[in-house]
């Protein structure tokens, strides 16, 4: 492996480079809760040959909004629950902004014939 293939991977938002005791740690969590996250499908993290689970920055992302509404009281299943559905809308406004761009490119150039 060259150091140019090992720097892509540590930029790779999708690369699971932190083991659950790390993911823990870094998010001031515990490994139960890590795995709780599993439980309700909200991530699932990749393993390694040996089976450890292995997280990537992307889903210690998820982990730590989760975590976020647990520390305000909301329930594990339904902070799963909200982040889904807050990944759903923002999915949603991006194809409608989508739209409304290409809608409006659309009547920018489209030719009207003139009245003589």
């Amino acid at each position: 492996m060259t150091t140019g293939d090992t720097l892509g991977r540590l930029n790779d938002e999708d690369y699971p480079a932190y083991s659950m005791g790390r993911a823990a740690d870094l998010l001031g969590t515990t490994q139960n809760f890590l795995r709780a996250l599993g439980d309700h499908r909200l991530i699932t993290p990749l393993r390694s040959a040996g089976g450890h689970r292995r997280y990537s920055r992307y889903q210690l992302r998820i982990a730590a909004r989760a975590r976020e509404l647990v520390d305000q009281g909301t329930p594990v299943e339904a902070a799963c629950r909200i982040i889904v559905l807050e990944d759903q809308l923002e999915e949603a406004q991006r194809i409608n902004a989508e739209h409304h761009r290409a809608a409006a490119g659309t009547a920018k150039t489209a030719r009207f014939p003139t009245a003589c």
